[in-house]
């Protein structure tokens, strides 16, 4: 789940100076979920842009933008409102609209609506908190499904700093200490012999960007 924060009004009118037309397209998943690139917000957006004097001239909601296969199919249904437009304003987050860039084949500007914030679980209330850094070298299996990478300001591996106070964290002293949580969590398990074993320090060529996947060969 990525989380994405619409741009300001103002942000997004200077990125679309001198672009009259107008083709918006949102995110049926993600954005949608965080309510920065549904059919509510894409319809928004629309009235603002019109009312700012700028043409809109057509909308697409992906289901999933970030997939070339989704965004292509959209992208050809709306070829002639696309080829008839100066500009694309994609509601998405980053990944979203540089995969617009590379599936939509016309020379056209495109503009992101969105910033994108982080990858994030959502609870049951409907609430993000990121957990987890994607840093190549997991090391939940010992700390309890608890990431002191993420949820360590300092990114800890052996346990809390000499500024834990009171099971909380010095950075921000209304944070629960990662190692305090993973402690507990250890402890319940009856495995607090993990916290014994010294990690070794981070391999963070495993996080070097961009990363790639090559499945095909």
């Amino acid at each position: 789940m990525i989380v994405t924060r619409q741009k300001t009004k103002d942000e997004i009118t200077r990125m679309l100076k001198g672009q009259d037309k107008v083709f918006l397209i949102g995110c049926g998943e993600c954005a949608t979920i965080c309510k920065t690139g549904g059919e509510p917000e894409v319809k928004a957006m629309q009235g603002s842009l019109t009312a700012c004097g700028k043409t809109i001239t057509g909308v697409s909601i992906p289901s999933a933008p970030c997939l070339a296969s989704k965004v292509k199919a959209e992208l050809a249904k709306n070829i002639l409102a696309l080829k008839n437009s100066d500009a694309v304003l994609v509601l998405a987050c980053g990944l979203g609209v540089q995969s617009v860039k590379e599936n939509i084949r016309l020379e056209r500007d495109i503009f992101p609506a969105c910033d994108t914030l982080f990858g994030a679980v959502m609870d049951g209330r409907g609430d993000f908190y990121e957990k987890c850094l994607a840093c190549g070298e997991c090391v939940l299996d010992l700390t309890a499904g608890i990431c002191p990478v993420t949820l360590c300001p300092k990114g800890m591996l052996n346990g809390p700093c000499g500024g834990m106070n009171k099971g909380k964290c010095e950075v921000d002293t209304e944070r629960d200490c990662a190692w305090v949580l993973i402690y507990r969590q250890l402890e319940k398990k009856k495995k607090l012999d993990r916290m014994r074993q010294i990690q070794q320090g981070k391999d963070h060529n495993k996080a070097l960007r961009p990363h790639q996947l090559i499945m095909h060969k």
